[in-house]
């Protein structure tokens, strides 16, 4: 990884608190995307140097990190990764079907005509590249779907906490979505969507929810363990 990874990161016209933030996505993204293994030291000067910056951010970025729960910091020794293990998986999936329904139910309420035209754009070019078999759109699709149903709910609160919980678990939903779950997932994001502009409030909430434990029954059957072979199988209870 070279500096552009995160282009201007040290940018005179930034204030150390946009630049910590960007230092801490960028590390968090590293984290998730398996580049540091569970138990790896985080070095400060190296990640700094790594990335263009003093180590302030960076140790910022950490007490952050700790926060989140993704790393460990150890006074003395040093801050250790934790990471996104796949009994967390299935915690994030279970709160998610829960809020997601939520999601679901207040966009009846607040989605605006653009965004349904957009999602409905997003459901069409989904239904193409699953015929043509281009995984790739198809993920990147699929989360353009999630991000519009959460900024049409009217909550930032709601849309902060979905859009982090997604990022989480970006690296098994990739492998996952690779499997014929790809085209199910866009079926089922057509009937959420038919049912918000339909305006029925409690079939996109049912709908939304299920569609989330639908997508982690499918992580469990198509891998979700292989990621995590440290991990007891009767963690899937």
């Amino acid at each position: 990884m070279s500096a552009s990874d995160i282009s201007d990161i040290n940018g005179d016209e930034m204030d150390k608190y946009s630049l910590r933030g960007r230092v801490f996505r960028k590390i968090r993204e590293d984290i998730l995307s398996g580049k540091y293994k569970d138990n790896e030291e985080l070095k400060e000067v190296a990640i700094g140097k790594e990335l263009g910056v003093s180590r302030t951010p960076v140790r910022e970025a950490f007490r952050q990190l700790e926060l989140e729960g993704l790393i460990k910091i150890i006074p003395n020794r040093g801050a250790y990764v934790t990471g996104i293990h796949a009994r967390d998986v299935k915690d994030i999936y279970m709160i998610r079907s829960r809020l997601e329904g939520l999601c679901a139910r207040w966009a009846c309420e607040h989605i605006s005509k653009e965004q349904m035209e957009e999602m409905e754009e997003v459901v069409y070019l989904s239904e193409f590249h699953a015929s043509k078999g281009h995984m790739d759109q198809l993920a990147e699709l699929d989360n353009r779907f999630h991000t519009i149903l959460y900024e049409s709910c009217n909550s930032k609160m709601l849309e902060h906490t979905l859009k982090d919980y997604h990022q989480y678990v970006w690296r098994v939903r990739q492998m996952t979505l690779a499997s014929s779950r790809g085209n199910v997932s866009n079926n089922e994001h057509k009937l959420i969507m038919d049912a918000i502009k339909a305006g029925d409030k409690d079939l996109a909430e049912k709908l939304a929810n299920q569609h989330m434990i639908n997508a982690y029954d499918n992580m469990v059957k198509n891998g979700l363990y292989d990621l995590y072979v440290d991990e007891k199988p009767e963690d899937n209870e």
